[in-house]
């Protein structure tokens, strides 16, 4: 893929392979919002919070970008992913339970491990090769469906939705699949979403990526690109995470909140007097949330070892 000329000079603290997973995904980002439909913005969840003054109404070079995993939905997409596409019969059980065990690690720990978040994608990656993109697509559809869709965050899902009444453009930006991404997206009418660029020619996945993942300092670069083809300008936009590797996204906006966030954003949100909220306790962040560690709705057994394990290293 050809290098896109978005990016403004900077101390480059991302690799090559970062620029270019952030330019690709912001690419993928701007040609599926094309595609999308008008937004339809849903009635704010009840019970939430109020919000201060903010976002400020019709100011349209301002807009929000969204981490996924743990920030939007409870969990990470692309275990959910693969366990709708276990059902479909992509792979065998003996890859179900390890989904299960990443899936169960994930929400013990409340924090993205890079080896296991790399472990999934490598396993993605080998089952939709030789897939066309359409197909994964629709599937996609399905699963949040079945999967998904009740795992919303309401609170963050309100902070999306106050953005969009202001007339601004709220993006996804995670290490999930772009496919998948923009899918979700859709569903909660946001206008799109930057992801992790799977290679395709002719539609049909080859197994390989466009640079790396879109996870810390790419997210970053997939940010400041898209900010710079849409004419934004970043100390007016907001962003939202609730991991400390995205702080390189956080730091780039004028306006980052931490959202359930882990122990060490926690602690940079604290020292920078960012703005927090959990909604894992139905509280904002003065008082620690606890990660959520019963089931994962997936393989019981996968669940039980990952508890057990847990409570062995205590």
């Amino acid at each position: 893929m050809a290098a896109l000329g978005w990016l403004t000079p900077r101390r480059r603290s991302a690799t090559a392979r970062s620029v270019l997973a952030g330019e690709a995904s912001a690419e993928a980002a701007r040609k599926s919002s094309q595609e999308l439909e008008e937004l339809t913005h849903a009635p704010v969840p009840p019970g939430t919070e109020d919000e201060p003054a903010f976002p400020v109404l019709g100011d349209d070079k301002a807009a929000a970008f969204f981490d996924l995993d743990n920030t939007v939905m409870q969990g990470a997409a692309i275990f959910h992913f693969g366990r709708g596409l276990y059902k479909r019969k992509f792979f065998e059980t003996r890859d179900l339970y390890r989904f299960a065990w990443q899936q169960a690690w994930f929400r013990l720990a409340g924090i993205e491990d890079p080896e296991h978040m790399q472990d999934a994608r490598d396993s993605a990656l080998s089952i939709v090769k030789g897939h066309r993109v359409a197909e994964l697509m629709s599937i996609g559809e399905e699963i949040y469906d079945e999967y998904m869709a009740e795992r919303i965050w309401p609170g963050t899902r309100a902070l999306a939705q106050a953005h969009l009444d202001a007339g601004q453009k709220v993006w996804l930006v995670t290490a999930a699949p772009v496919e998948i991404a923009t899918v979700i997206a859709r569903r909660l009418g946001l206008t799109g979403a930057l992801g992790t660029v799977a290679e395709s020619v002719d539609g049909v996945y080859t197994g390989k990526l466009v640079g790396e993942p879109l996870h810390g300092p790419a997210k970053a670069e997939a940010v400041r690109a898209l900010a710079a083809a849409e004419g934004l300008i970043l100390p007016r936009c907001a962003a939202y995470s609730d991991s400390h590797n995205d702080i390189p996204m956080l730091s780039l906006v004028g306006h980052p909140y931490a959202i359930n966030p882990d122990a060490k954003l926690r602690k940079h949100a604290r020292q920078l007097d960012w703005r927090l909220r959990d909604y894992r306790t139905g509280r904002k962040a003065a008082k620690v949330g606890i990660p959520a560690a019963a089931g994962v709705g997936a393989v019981a057994g996968g669940t039980a070892a990952a508890i057990a394990l847990h409570r062995r290293r205590r």
